[in-house]
């Protein structure tokens, strides 16, 4: 019983995927050598390819750039006041609206910017919250 658990374990595990594996690894090693990954352990390779998914809120207040606001605007206070009672999952939410991806890239939260921006629109009562991704910018009407 042993050797069949043994042997069926083996081939779930290694022999079924062997060739779609060698496939995908073909393929990758074509557009990323093997010689620029090797310098890498694997948790930072994990942390290059995947993003950071655990994030200190606090941090990313921290490093918001305001843009015809201050800090201290009650606009402000009042978003980051709602923003930290968020749960997790709605805070990951906002920075797939944000940047659109719920993650941080490999630079981690140390380096992510982004930036609250008045839209100045006429009537900010009439106006909703929107982003631009590519920018990084979160546009708040007052």
């Amino acid at each position: 019983r042993k050797e069949y658990v043994d042997l069926y374990v083996n081939y779930v595990f290694n022999k079924s995927v062997q060739k779609p594996f060698e496939d995908f690894m073909q393929g990758f090693l074509r557009g990323c050598p093997a010689r620029n990954w090797k310098m890498f352990l694997p948790e930072e390779l994990q942390v290059l390819l995947q993003g950071y998914t655990t994030f200190d809120w606090h941090l990313l207040e921290k490093n918001v750039i305001y843009s015809q606001y201050e800090k201290l605007d009650q606009t402000i206070r009042n978003f980051w006041t709602v923003f930290h009672k968020l749960p997790e999952e709605k805070k990951k939410m906002f920075l797939v609206f944000l940047s659109g991806s719920d993650r941080i890239t490999g630079y981690g939260l140390e380096c992510f910017r982004f930036r609250i921006a008045d839209p100045q629109v006429e009537n900010p009562d009439e106006s909703s919250p929107y982003a631009s991704t590519c920018s990084l910018i979160l546009f708040l009407p007052r």
